[in-house]
């Protein structure tokens, strides 16, 4: 029997150290090593020969005459082609973010700030599910009396019943119609963290979809390590992987997160799984965003948009009119522009506030962009159009607290800043799309044909767009402009001065 060998696994990063350390010497973590033992047999271990010394072996050092054969391995032709049904969630902004609904077979983690709602969005997908599926949640948080306790708050637990002692599936061709008694009718709930009897429960149940509340929690017996280490994620993540594509059982695997805002345990946790969704938003607000940045079935960077009720989570058809702010009292520093999600457009209100600073530097503060790009806008301002922005403090935010970080964005902050500087009121039926160049140019963007099809949807009358890109035939006025001072221009109308704005102040 072979010597156990010991080595140091870090919690945070997953790299490997022959020796303790107190700073991981990859990641930098603080005391985040522990310690894992594997024991190798000598057979396990190959040679250093590799393929060639093998195959030495094997013919004593002759070569064969007979010529090569795959063993295992399958040509494309070989293949059979399988068309990818894909299953209704019950709701069309989770569908979206999907790639067009949930795959059979697939491995879904969502991530986010605890709180967010993703165990109630779970649960209310389970329940749209169990009309038509057979569905297990499994929960290492909550035991089975708060999983009910929320589920009648949503709306959820009525009546669950079993069809017969078969458990054959219930079948519905239109979810709408289901009486409210058969609410949850093929819903099973089942509060543990053993690896071994979940996978026991799965084998029995045969569950089409399965609910993993949380991954962190669930832990192996054979490991010494705890529950949402390293060694524990990983080798959880790779069974319940290994049954999901055997089985072709869905598994939908809720994932913590760090302070730093990404999902916690190993990377390879986001290299298992077949799609990893971020539920984001503020705690505070209603809204609710459900963004991908993973999907082998689908687009990347897709957003759904939710809203937290009394009664749990609700979609929000229309997410432009939640970031637009009131267009019938338009105040000085605003501008619309078009953002794009993937393949959605969103109209989104910017704000900005320009004031003289009382400290030598003076203060930038960006809510909902990006604050580098902010930086450089305020810089071409003040270089190619003439505004001392280096003796102005500046803010800028979107409605709604949207993350609007892609360049398209652009003009539309620089037009609110120079009309927060002028205190001027962008006209309220125009919107604005374009990348600002270092050099005061005014640069083409993606998907214009898409944004500016919102904007006429939602009653604009003027877009200023990019000099050079074609645009649609659609009823709304289209501005070309190739420098931001003649985005300026045709923004912010010129205002003629009276006599009374002539006059010097007086103190009364």
């Amino acid at each position: 029997m072979a010597k156990p060998k010991t080595f140091y696994i870090c919690n945070e990063c997953g790299s490997e150290s022959p020796q303790w350390f107190g700073k991981c010497p990859a990641c930098g973590t603080y005391n985040s090593l522990e310690e894992q033992i594997s024991i190798q047999s000598s057979g396990d271990v190959p040679t250093r020969g590799g393929v060639g010394n093998w195959q030495s072996t094997q013919t004593n050092g002759k070569s064969h005459a007979k010529p090569a054969k795959a063993r295992a391995s399958l040509t494309f032709e070989q293949i059979t082609d399988r068309q990818i049904a894909r299953w209704e969630s019950g709701y069309e902004e989770l569908d979206r973010v999907l790639g067009g609904g949930i795959v059979p077979g697939s491995m879904v983690l969502i991530g986010g700030d605890p709180g967010i709602g993703k165990s109630t969005l779970l649960l209310q997908v389970s329940n749209k599910l169990a009309q038509r599926y057979r569905i297990l949640y499994i929960s290492g948080e909550e035991s089975g009396q708060q999983i009910k306790l929320r589920a009648s708050r949503l709306g959820v637990s009525n009546t669950v019943t079993v069809v017969d002692d078969v458990k054959e599936l219930v079948v519905v061709e239109n979810p709408q119609e289901i009486a409210p008694d058969t609410v949850g009718a093929d819903l099973y709930v089942l509060p543990e963290t053993d690896l071994e009897e979940i996978l026991r429960e799965i084998d029995s149940l045969r569950p089409n979809v399965a609910v993993i509340d949380s991954i962190q929690t669930v832990f192996f017996p054979a490991l010494t390590s705890a529950p949402g280490s390293v060694a524990q994620v990983r080798e959880c993540t790779a069974a319940l992987m290994k049954v999901a594509k055997h089985e072709d059982i869905t598994m939908l695997i809720v994932g913590h997160v760090t302070k730093e805002g990404a999902i916690a345990g190993p990377k390879v946790l986001e290299h298992l799984v077949d799609t990893v969704l971020y539920f984001e938003g503020d705690r505070f607000a209603s809204h609710r965003l459900l963004r991908t940045v993973k999907n082998r079935f689908g687009a990347t960077h897709e957003i759904g948009i939710f809203e937290m009720v009394a009664n749990g989570l609700r979609e929000v058809p229309n997410p432009s009119e939640l970031f637009l702010g009131n267009r019938d009292d338009p105040a000085p520093g605003t501008a619309i522009v078009v953002a794009c999600e993937g393949t959605r457009p969103i109209v989104v209100e910017l704000q900005a506030l320009v004031s003289p600073t009382s400290y030598p530097s003076p203060r930038r503060a960006g809510t909902g962009i990006d604050y580098n790009r902010l930086v450089q806008i305020l810089a071409v301002l003040e270089k190619r159009v003439g505004i001392p922005m280096s003796k102005l403090d500046s803010y800028v935010a979107s409605a709604g607290g949207l993350n609007v970080g892609e360049p398209a964005v652009d003009l539309g902050i620089a037009i609110a800043i120079v009309a927060s500087f002028r205190d001027r009121i962008v006209d309220p039926g125009t919107v604005l799309i374009g990348e600002v160049g270092l050099g005061g140019q005014v640069r083409s963007v993606s998907q214009m044909e898409l944004r500016l099809k919102e904007a006429a949807k939602l009653g604009f009358k003027r877009a200023i767009v990019p000099k050079g890109q074609k645009f649609p035939d659609l009823n709304i006025e289209i501005l070309p402009v190739s420098k931001v001072i003649d985005a300026i221009i045709a923004a912010i109308p010129h205002q003629e001065l009276t006599e009374d704005d002539l006059a010097p102040d007086t103190d009364e």
